[in-house]
């Protein structure tokens, strides 16, 4: 996946944590910065056992669990769960390689399904006895030619899509991307290379494109006779203004697990990739802000972190990373990205696939601002059946539009002919004629849940909420009151918020518990959050896990479970409020305020939000997991101590997407729920 990037640097200690991101995408850049102060009179929290190295990775949008582990048939001690749909209380642990490889095959098969095909006849047409075709819109640029659409203010209209009556909410966009790489010359190299000051100079100068063939693990710090730090190999770069570097590790022989970056000449990441390319190959495109010398680096997978801790210090390495022979190929030089102009409405849920020569897909609102990108990543098969949005192919998108507009849609990616899909689908509850006000229903006292649901191992029987409240300090008589604030909680989120501050006017759900509402169960426009229960009772290695993530909302009857052991744990780890808690703390407001957002987080998966950076200084509600749980998710303050005056309020905003998901730019969480729950 091609990734955004951020450097980081921790202080260890009792001293303050100073995180500083540069977040990159193609041609896009921000700096963003978060400080905690140090915790005067709290207890600090661990950090879920991640080192800086394993940090820097994550936050570079590669994992460091081991690959290849078989997810479908791990059941001991416990179910991996998905981590797109789960929210772990680590997510060094979590292998998204191999997820991703199991989500395409699904998305796949999914595409051809009879059932999408109905899903799109009942959601483009109810009274339609058929589904008309998509309608063809081939690129007026010629094929082998570059400069008409290549960015998102030229891009070329397509006039006839939309989502109103008179247009066609289906068009396949078939085009052509020019190869401008111009002669490839061949270089060679020699150790050490492994820094920026040791680079092998490729001779590229403005413009220009080599290739090589090297091997991890060779030189000083590599295998024996070397210390075995880890072997990196960097390869210094030119690059005139307005031009791109591409990398790939293509064609090389052996299966070598690489890992490919670009650094600047201060050694700051600004973009890097592990396995866009063929199996755990790698394919990277970056463009600079400026004109200068930048360092392509190659190295090893590592779940240490594949990454020097100084790129200036060859054997700053943390040992362990994969070694063997590979093939590289840079370029510098112009890239031809097309780009289209879609119109949309508000509330207008969008999905596009790329085929082909498209590997890349993202869009940009009328205003300028990138909302997603994707290379390489389907999530597709996380839609629930219901759903009439695309997938398949060699990536997929989904956006919830805010406002009225020409929207751009951008294709990168390979040399060569492309197919792309783009579809565009009323919410769901603006098409389903069945469909009247949802209802969020959380039981606190399931008793016996499907843990296969959520990938688990069966029908299993899980502990009531009421019985973990003792663990946080408060009176178990008190149980109901701590239910009733967690209801308060999660309607505060999923109604009030979105209500004032969405960009849907009319949003309709109502939040309710079990308890008092039992009719509702198993009933139709009744989505049911299971509240209870630890990880052995269930199965499933996960504070919470969503059934779908469904954009545009087109499953009314999804279920989620929170699970309340690692939530209950004694004080220690980030992941438990006891670690926040102290005699200034009003448990009550705390515990309910922190499981609520829990609670939120996963009807926000189910209402169709991907996971946000839990890295960054924004809290929001749809944080992915990880040691930052305490300012993001539970809304701990400043003071380091939760149910105090200073806690902050968390909600659904617009935040990045966790960089390892594979997805780039900025979610609107408030918008994409609002409209989830559009009662017209």
């Amino acid at each position: 996946m091609v990734t955004s990037a951020v450097s980081i640097r921790f202080i260890s200690g009792e001293e303050n944590r100073v995180r500083t991101s540069l977040v990159t995408s193609i041609g896009v850049a921000a700096v963003v910065s978060l400080t905690i102060p140090s915790l005067a009179g709290a207890v600090v929290a661990d950090d879920e056992e991640v080192s800086p190295g394993q940090q820097q990775t994550l936050d570079l949008g590669i994992q460091v669990a081991p690959k290849g582990a078989d997810v479908a048939a791990r059941r001991t001690p416990s179910t991996s769960p998905n981590p797109y749909l789960a929210n772990l209380p680590d997510v060094s642990e979590a292998d998204y390689f191999t997820w991703n490889k199991a989500m395409h095959a699904k998305a796949d098969a999914r595409a051809g399904s009879a059932r999408l095909a109905a899903n799109r006849r009942t959601a483009s047409s109810p009274s339609a006895s058929a589904l008309p075709p998509p309608f063809v819109h081939d690129e007026e640029e010629p094929a082998g030619t570059f400069g008409s659409n290549d960015t998102a203010p030229d891009a070329e209209p397509v006039q006839d899509f939309g989502t109103a009556a008179a247009r066609n909410n289906r068009v396949r966009i078939l085009g052509h991307l020019a190869d401008l790489r111009g002669t490839v010359r061949a270089i060679t190299t020699a150790e050490d290379q492994g820094a920026i000051p040791l680079a092998t100079p490729t001779g590229i100068v403005g413009r220009g494109a080599v290739r090589t063939s090297s091997v991890l693990g060779d030189g000083p710090h590599g295998q024996a006779p070397g210390d075995g730090t880890n072997d990196f190999d960097f390869y210094k770069v030119n690059v005139a203004a307005g031009q791109s570097i591409l990398a790939d590790t293509e064609g090389s022989a052996a299966a070598t697990d690489t890992i490919l970056a670009v650094y600047d000449a201060e050694g700051t990441p600004l973009a890097a990739d592990d396995d866009s390319g063929t199996g755990v190959l790698s394919s990277l495109s970056y463009t600079p802000e400026a004109a200068g010398d930048y360092y392509v680096l190659v190295a090893g997978f590592s779940f240490e972190g594949p990454f020097p801790a100084d790129p200036f210090d060859s054997g700053s390495g943390r040992g362990g990373a994969a070694k063997g022979p590979y093939s590289l190929a840079i370029s510098v030089q112009q890239v031809d990205a097309d780009w289209y102009a879609v119109r949309l409405r508000p509330g207008d849920v969008l999905g596009g696939v790329g085929e082909g020569g498209a590997t890349g897909l993202k869009v940009i609102t009328p205003s300028g601002e990138e909302r997603v990108g994707g290379v390489g990543t389907d999530a597709s098969s996380l839609y629930p059946p219901t759903s009439p949005l695309p997938g398949g192919g060699n990536t997929t998108i989904a956006y919830v539009a805010e406002e009225a507009g020409w929207y751009a849609v951008g294709v990168t990616g390979t040399t060569g002919r492309y197919d792309v899909t783009v579809e565009g689908y009323r919410p769901g509850a603006r098409t389903d004629r069945t469909a009247r006000t949802q209802t969020v229903l959380l039981d606190f006292a399931p008793g016996r849940v499907n843990a296969a649901t959520w990938g688990g191992p069966g029908v299993r029987t899980v502990s009531p909420f009421s019985s973990f409240v003792p663990r946080w300090g408060i009176a178990r008589a008190d149980a109901r009151k701590v239910e009733n604030r967690v209801l308060a909680t999660v309607r505060e989120n999923l109604r009030a918020e979105l209500q004032t501050g969405g960009l849907n006017p009319d949003v309709n759900v109502e939040v309710l518990n079990a308890r008092t509402s039992p009719e509702l169960i198993n009933k139709e426009n009744v989505s049911r959050i299971h509240v209870a229960g630890t990880i052995a009772e269930s199965g499933i290695d996960t504070i919470g896990i969503a059934q779908y993530i469904d954009p545009g909302n087109y499953g009314h009857e999804d279920e989620a479970i929170v699970l309340l052991d690692v939530l209950s744990a004694p004080a220690g780890p980030a992941s438990s409020l006891n670690t926040f808690l102290s005699a200034s703390s009003d448990r009550v407001e705390f515990v309910s305020a922190a499981v609520g957002n829990v609670v939120a987080h996963e009807v926000g998966h189910t209402i169709g939000n991907y996971h946000t950076d839990n890295a960054d200084e924004i809290g929001n509600v749809m944080d992915s997991g990880g040691a930052n749980f305490a300012k993001n998710l539970y809304g701990v303050g400043p003071d380091g101590i939760g149910g105090t005056a200073d806690d902050d309020d968390v909600r659904f905003v617009t935040d990045r997407y966790s960089p390892v998901e594979g997805f780039t730019g900025l979610e609107n969480t408030l918008n994409v729920s609002a409209w989830a729950y559009s009662g017209r």
